[in-house]
């Protein structure tokens, strides 16, 4: 059996031994209560809630919440997107950063074709396809339809077949076997999409739901166009991804996925889609016209598992996967542009439209980077990239502080951000339309609100910082941690 990285099921097995989810026997309703009950999970970081008996469904199907929420204790509060990566529990976010970025630079370890997979133990072709048989949920009340792909990817294929893209992206069910959503032309299954369309061919397509951890996390990482994703999933996971031939269409899915859909994408039919709760924390009161997704087949194993993210306020799977895949790109971006980085870190609680790099200031010194040149080069860098173009903001940090802490993150906005001096707006910088501040002229155009707010201390500051690391000796602070419990506090604290 393959590692959980690499398997939906054994991933669960694994929350499951290791309390980090926990199941729910009681019928639970898919309309409006296993969203709830989901986004109260996030909220109080609770274990991800398996609703083995959702309404209305059919025995054995069932639903999983939260699949990367983070978790309630220091040592376990990434476990769940570390799982998805194959590393321990107890990863902490550079741990996590590094592993992405050294498999970036790994050798792609491609796809091994398997004849037969658990994802087509069950197959349903023809007037047998009905969507409808899943526990499809209603997860906000403010959501114009149920969400079936809500944490899943889509599989598309460029008509010369060098290119495959697996890319995150949502599906709303408009009748038994059509789903609307969107493939906007900046993203790469658009792109794929318009070299189908001026064939005036449909675009084979599939979506995977309960898919191998690793290749859910590869296809919310924002890799340069004609990157196969298949590949770094294998470089990520440290073995390849076992595939298995579509039923329907040629192209190849993850054997060990838990819901295959087959079928095409309309090169020119749309329909309604939304609205939808939003991972920036929002629902707008209209949807949109959307790409309609025909389905011809659907696989999936026994007593298949769909896994759902109740988007909203963070954090959730926005924050926590795409958010951190995002990090980890721009972060090797802004090392290969040469620029003194040291970390960078989408703060989950700015629901994906923030970026904090911290700079590394001794090597800033000494390579004589002005803050205005600095500014400009990740500027130049971010806003030129996918990942750039996924996010709107960026603020710069010295390397003092811990990017992945947000209290610190908000010390350094407070008191080392001039603001008269340290915002820094690049109105024409193209970017991802969703954002909820954006104007209407700035989102038809898919570009504005991008900025770099710039938090680096002057050359000349000469301060210290007055905390338990930086005002008192080494040898003192050891001494009051090893002691911690003595003065009647609970256990040493690192």
């Amino acid at each position: 059996m393959p590692a959980p990285a690499l398997d939906f099921r054994a991933f669960l097995g694994e929350l499951l031994a290791d309390g980090d989810a926990v199941t729910i026997e009681q019928t639970v309703d898919p309309h409006l209560e296993v969203g709830a009950v989901t986004r109260r999970a996030y909220e109080t970081r609770a274990p991800a809630p398996l609703f083995a008996a959702p309404a209305g469904a059919a025995p054995g199907f069932r639903i999983l919440g939260a699949p990367a929420g983070l978790g309630s204790t220091p040592e376990g509060e990434y476990g769940r997107l570390a799982a998805h990566l194959g590393l321990p529990r107890s990863a902490r976010p550079r741990q996590i950063l590094e592993h992405l970025v050294r498999a970036m630079h790994a050798p792609p370890v491609e796809p091994v074709l398997v004849a037969e997979g658990p994802c087509q133990e069950e197959v349903w072709t023809g007037d047998d396809v009905d969507l409808e048989r899943f526990p499809v949920p209603l997860l906000h009340q403010e959501d114009g339809g149920r969400y079936l792909g809500t944490y899943g990817f889509h599989i598309v294929q460029s008509p010369d077949g060098t290119w495959t893209s697996w890319s995150v992206a949502r599906t709303m069910l408009r009748d038994r076997n059509t789903l609307t959503g969107p493939a906007m032309p900046q993203q790469h299954i658009g792109m794929i999409r318009e070299m189908w369309s001026r064939r005036g061919e449909h675009t084979p397509w599939a979506m995977v739901l309960g898919a191998p951890p690793a290749a859910l996390a590869a296809a919310g990482m924002p890799l340069p166009a004609q990157v196969n994703e298949d590949g770094y999933v294998g470089a990520l996971a440290g073995a390849p991804v076992e595939v298995v031939p579509a039923r329907t269409n040629g192209l190849h899915v993850p054997a060990h996925a838990e819901i295959v859909l087959e079928g095409y994408l309309s090169r020119d039919e749309t329909a309604g889609e939304g609205p939808m709760g939003e991972y920036h924390g929002y629902a707008f009161p209209e949807g949109k016209q959307q790409p309609v997704f025909h389905v011809e087949a659907v696989t999936h194993r026994r007593d298949p598992v769909l896994p759902v993210c109740a988007a909203g306020v963070p954090p959730e799977e926005n924050h926590t996967i795409w958010g951190t895949m995002i990090s980890a790109s721009a972060l090797d971006l802004l090392r290969s542009a040469g620029l003194p980085v040291d970390l960078a870190w989408c703060s989950y609680e700015a629901a994906t439209c923030w970026i904090v790099v911290s700079v590394d200031r001794a090597r800033r010194t000494a390579e004589g980077w002005s803050e205005a040149r600095l500014v400009e080069a990740v500027a130049d860098a971010l806003f030129s990239s996918h990942a750039g173009w996924l996010v709107p903001k960026v603020i710069l940090v010295d390397d003092d502080i811990d990017v992945t802490d947000i209290g610190q993150v908000a010390w350094a906005l407070a008191t080392r951000c001039h603001p008269g001096t340290g915002h820094h707006s690049f109105p024409q910088a193209p970017g991802i339309p969703m954002v909820p501040y954006l104007t209407p002229e700035e989102a038809r155009a898919a570009r504005g609100g991008k900025s770099v707010t710039s938090c680096l201390l002057p050359e000349d500051f000469r301060g210290t910082t007055a905390s338990f690391r930086g005002s008192y000796p080494e040898q003192l602070q050891q001494h009051v941690l090893a002691n911690w419990s003595r003065y009647g506090y609970g256990g040493a604290t690192a």
